[in-house]
């Protein structure tokens, strides 16, 4: 299961960055006062006939390995409990778990 849902988040990462420069052209077309209103309503409805996941709030940092989408450390692309247990075990190079 947690595979199926980080290739739907690949997915939709590699539909953001595609549609990315478009998106941000018409949103800014839309917020700019000196064009026409009509205008500006007709980049407003080219914007919404974009797909829904090519917007980057829709993507979800998910964790490598279980795809859990909370607490997920963002450079090691891992969740806290999984990054736990290497940490404890010793896999991750300059990481070790303290104990005092």
């Amino acid at each position: 299961m947690s595979e199926k849902r980080n290739i739907r988040d690949h997915k939709r990462r590699l539909l953001a960055a595609k549609y990315e420069l478009r998106r941000k052209l018409y949103k800014a077309l839309c917020k700019d006062p000196d064009l026409p209103s009509d205008m500006r309503d007709k980049h407003r409805y080219k914007l919404s006939k974009l797909p829904r996941n090519s917007s980057f709030a829709r993507v979800r940092n998910r964790c490598i390995s279980t795809g859990r989408p909370r607490s997920v450390y963002e450079f090691f692309r891992i969740s806290r409990i999984v990054f736990r247990g290497l940490a404890s075990r010793g896999p991750l190079m300059g990481i070790k778990k303290s104990s005092w």
